[in-house]
């Protein structure tokens, strides 16, 4: 292969680009664990938003 060939820095990229995505998603899903979103009361925040949300529907 010559040395102007254009496939390798197009190669390094893509598995550079599939390295971080990949490492983001670990590095997010692990700080999505930590912080509670995983457990039993995972879904606590979304019931106090439709909860908020019926109060100020209610009020004339």
């Amino acid at each position: 292969m010559p040395a102007t060939d254009y496939t390798y820095p197009s190669v390094y990229f893509a598995y550079l680009f599939f390295t971080l995505s990949f490492l983001l998603a670990i590095y997010f899903f692990v700080r999505s664990r930590k912080d509670g979103y995983w457990g039993e009361q995972g879904e606590d925040a979304k019931f106090q938003v439709f909860q908020d949300d019926d109060k100020i529907r209610r009020t004339p």
